[in-house]
């Protein structure tokens, strides 16, 4: 039967001996279009962040407190900054103190460690201060941190700017509560002590060779029992294979003019820093505008990795000994999460192995441990731990 009209298909372009329907150009043409539509999305579609922003209000809570304790700090008497890198000339009449800033979402599962690390302690040496997100259940535990948990604390969520917010929150409310803080260790409640509080109090505060990278450069000076010249425990890295996609994750030009690559830092956000830094970290204002920014890339975005390392890399980094105090171990990492320690793998062998160290005498903490494993660790604590 020879061909009509009514049997050809309407929506149909012959072109020679090939015909192609409207529907299969309309998908050639949308997969021709994928790489031009993948390139643009990011200008065109706004960036999706699984955390929670940080509202107007959180921000300017925050910066009113910034602004008190920057205050405060400036008219403070005890402390004197000289111009030079990392000088920091203290009083004979005053004790120095280690503040030991908490950052968690859960309860504090090693609390009863901790309680026996500052339990022979002169109280006089050390502070505490607990931010605890007020969206969680977190009980207060009785004893040295019953009292200890800030108010002013807001929601925080794992890789977003609100652990950076969190870690800036507790450092101003500590150079606010006293002048006498010297030295600011941020943990988190899987972190754990790996010396006794003399041990740890000493090689900050006194101890002219526990700093490797300090040795390296000519011997420390003392005056009255401390030591004149301080520099921050915070690591700094600047070659690791994934930071150029740590630093596009909010778009290529995003950090733009502010930092660019290569002044682009990362590091663990738990740190132990020196009151001079800590005053840097909550007086910045322009690379934290470019941190607060929502990602593209959200298994790229990890923020609290950066900032502190990149500002202060950036503002002092002579003054910096761009290693940890907190040994963690990353092999058989997943999605980002360190290796975590199990009961079953507590024992004086291993607090031995996390101390360690080929930058100083020795780690002074350790992350990550499961919650099972305070009953080991008790056990050991007093005969161990706390035997330097």
């Amino acid at each position: 039967m020879p061909e009509t009209s009514s049997t050809k298909c309407p929506n149909s372009i012959k072109i020679g001996p090939i015909m192609f329907t409207t529907q299969f150009l309309l998908v050639f043409s949308l997969l021709l279009s994928l790489p031009i539509l993948f390139l643009l999305a990011p200008r065109i579609f706004p960036p999706h962040n699984p955390s929670i922003p940080i509202s107007p209000s959180d921000e300017q809570d925050d910066l009113d407190l910034f602004r008190k304790a920057t205050a405060v700090a400036a008219s403070s008497s005890f402390v004197t900054h000289y111009p030079s890198a990392h000088t920091h000339f203290t009083s004979k009449s005053k004790k120095l103190k280690i503040a030991f800033l908490f950052l968690t979402n859960t309860d504090l599962f090693f609390a009863p460690l901790w309680e026996q690390f500052f339990k022979s302690a002169d109280k006089n040496l050390f502070n505490i201060y607990v931010h605890a997100d007020p969206y969680s259940n977190v009980t207060k535990p009785k004893g040295v941190f019953s009292s200890q948990f800030i108010r002013n604390a807001k929601r925080t969520y794992r890789a977003s700017p609100t652990l950076i917010s969190a870690t800036r929150r507790l450092l101003a409310t500590a150079i606010l509560d006293d002048p006498t803080n010297t030295f600011f260790a941020v943990l988190s409640q899987y972190c754990i002590p790996l010396h006794s509080f003399k041990y740890v109090y000493d090689s900050l505060i006194s101890s002219k060779s526990f700093d490797f990278s300090s040795s390296e450069s000519g011997p420390e000076s003392t005056q009255y029992n401390v030591k004149i010249e301080y520099k921050s425990f915070v690591e700094i890295i600047s070659k690791e294979r994934r930071l150029w996609k740590r630093y596009v994750a909010r778009g290529r030009y995003a950090m733009m003019p502010e930092v660019p690559f290569e002044k682009f830092r990362g590091g663990s956000q738990f740190f132990v820093i020196t009151r001079r830094h800590a005053l840097m970290v909550i007086e910045d204002r322009r690379l934290w505008n470019k941190f607060k920014q929502p990602c593209y890339r959200e298994d790229e975005c990890f923020p609290e990795e950066h900032y502190f390392p990149t500002l202060l890399s950036m503002q002092d980094p002579k003054g910096c000994t761009k290693y940890t105090l907190t040994r963690v171990n990353w092999t058989g990492t997943r999605n980002g999460h360190p290796y975590t320690y199990k009961a079953s793998e507590i024992s004086p062998v291993l607090i031995q192995e996390l101390r360690k160290s080929n930058y100083s005498s020795s780690y002074l903490f350790a992350r990550k441990f499961e919650p099972n494993c305070l009953k080991p660790l008790m056990k050991i604590a007093d005969e161990v731990i706390f035997q330097d």
